[in-house]
């Protein structure tokens, strides 16, 4: 099976981190993108190292994915280790292991250290565990590989308390520009939904208590739902087994062939084959599809389980992102949640790195409520006002700045000026990231015209430092040139080619440095390219 380019990069980059030393490295690829298959090739690529590969995972509709992924892909078998399953004895390579069962004392007493050389660990952002600890803490010398669509937590706890480094990351941007995931259309409903009342439990909202909040809405929800999604293929993520039932009979009082499963549903395979096959429009499941299920054709998403954990909504949301022929687009349907206290996950939360990006593209949403918005139009959009507000900021700073001679450039400035939104919104994952810049590292920034007083940490440091040598072999502008024009009043001089800066400069002191040349207007002068 031929990887896709990025899949390629992405196991390259995996190889990168372990051959330097890095034990412990992390893989993010967004649902649909195929991460088992990644996977599955390193898996290969281990097992002709000599390598003992164990693919660990929290459910075992996981596990019997990922054999029969690798079997496909790879022609290799795999041993289980599960329940009543053992793989010791086995002369297969791979194992295919439950964290359940081998988080065992006993079960896990019954393997030497270095039994594995490699551990994969598939829906990564559930390693921060005890379960996962324990066993890595086991197989201590293991090459380990975290496989993940959102590297972060309802509990806060950073995965880079697990992980020392990130090997690839595959945007769902990236992965829609490219045509490998359906592009998403999220519609705003103008009913307000009051979860004030709603405990916390984990780090997200209590289910009982969201159902219980939710219950009165229903039927107006399910109004909502008949002008949108009767011609659509349809998944419903509700809070509690009771309620999605509920809803279910709702909507098929509403004309909707609509189904429901739920963990205990003896039937299930058979429904999703149903429902797969078009018997059904409208699937209602309490959580139980977020991980581990594909219906491709499915073109709508309904998520009436409010939730602050990104990992937990773009899961949801992953059902419907896979491509399948005749489908156009994915169709969110987005509720205005109202709570006083915590901050909720919306479609902005898919798409935007920076926090105030995705509260002013949230904000946005709402006052177009009723037409469905493109996630990406609506993220550019976004952008272009905060950029636009972070200058205004700017300019006032600056104002205020003026009677202060530097001669070096301010790192606000810098960002602003090169328009590097994932320098303003950067924040440290990891521990080295945390430490204060080194002594060596103020020093280069200095050297290169940057102010190292404002940059509190480490990593901020490295990925500007990072910035300015990019910059330095595609030619553009310096700092001390940013500085320079920005004084006399140009605009995004970071845009700039080095020698447009060095032409604009030239012409300025052969004026003898009194403003900017006779018959250009610094506020619009844009440099020919």
């Amino acid at each position: 099976m031929e990887l896709r380019p990025y899949q390629s990069e992405a196991k390259d980059a995996i190889f990168q981190e372990w051959d330097k030393g890095v034990l412990r490295t992390l893989l993010v690829l967004p649902t649909g993108c195929g991460k088992t298959i990644v996977f599955a090739k390193v898996t290969e690529d281990c097992v002709r190292r000599g390598d003992r590969v164990l693919i660990l995972a929290h459910r075992g509709e996981l596990l019997d994915q990922a054999a029969d992924k690798i079997a496909k892909a790879t022609k290799l078998g795999c041993a289980t280790e599960k329940a009543e399953q053992s793989c010791l004895g086995s002369w297969f390579r791979v194992v295919v292991g439950s964290v359940q069962t081998l988080m065992r004392e006993k079960r896990l007493g019954q393997f030497p250290a270095d039994y594995f050389n490699t551990i994969i660990i598939d829906e990564a952002h559930h390693s921060i565990s005890d379960s996962y600890q324990k066993i890595l803490a086991h197989f201590d010398k293991a090459r380990v590989l975290g496989v993940t669509a959102t590297p972060d937590r309802g509990d806060m706890q950073n995965l880079g308390k697990v992980f020392d480094s990130l090997a690839y990351e595959y945007t769902l941007p990236k992965a829609i520009k490219s045509g490998y995931l359906s592009p998403i259309k999220a519609l705003t409903i103008p009913l307000k939904l009051d979860l004030s009342g709603v405990a916390m439990q984990s780090g997200d909202f209590k289910a009982g208590d969201i159902a219980t909040a939710l219950d009165p809405y229903l039927y107006q929800i399910a109004d909502e739902m008949e002008k949108y999604c009767k011609d659509r293929k349809t998944v419903v993520f509700l809070p509690l087994v009771k309620t999605s039932q509920k809803f279910r009979d709702i909507l098929v009082e509403k004309g909707f062939k609509a189904a429901e499963v739920n963990g205990e549903s003896k039937d299930r395979a058979e429904v999703l084959e149903a429902f797969d096959r078009g018997d059904y429009n409208v699937l209602c499941n309490s959580m139980l599809l977020t991980e581990g299920w594909d219906c491709p054709s499915v073109d709508c998403i309904v998520v009436l389980r409010p939730t602050k954990v990104r990992s937990l909504y773009s899961q949801m949301v992953g059902r419907g992102t896979r491509l399948h022929p005749g489908k156009e687009h994915l169709l969110l349907l987005d509720f205005l949640w109202h709570t006083e206290r915590h901050e909720l996950c919306h479609p902005a939360d898919l798409i935007c790195t920076d926090r105030e990006v995705a509260q002013k593209m949230t904000d946005n949403m709402e006052e177009s409520c009723g037409c469905p918005v493109d996630i990406e139009e609506a993220e550019k959009k976004a952008s272009e006002d905060v950029i636009a507000e972070r200058e205004e900021a700017l300019a006032k700073q600056l104002r205020e700045m003026r009677n202060r001679k530097k001669k070096l450039v301010d790192p606000l400035q810098f960002e602003m000026s090169i328009q590097a939104e994932d320098l303003a919104g950067y924040v440290p994952a990891f521990g080295w990231e945390l430490a204060p810049p080194s002594d060596n590292q103020k020093k280069e920034l200095e050297k290169r015209g940057i102010l190292p007083d404002d940059i509190d940490n480490a990593g901020k440091a490295s990925m500007i430092l990072d910035r300015l040598h990019k910059r330095q072999e595609e030619g553009l502008t310096t700092p001390k040139q940013i500085r320079c024009l920005e004084k006399y009043g140009f605009q995004h001089v970071g845009t700039w080619s080095f020698e447009a800066g060095k032409n604009m400069i030239d012409r300025i002191a052969a004026a003898g440095w009194t403003g900017a040349p006779r018959g250009i207007n610094p506020s619009e002068y844009v440099p020919d390219r």
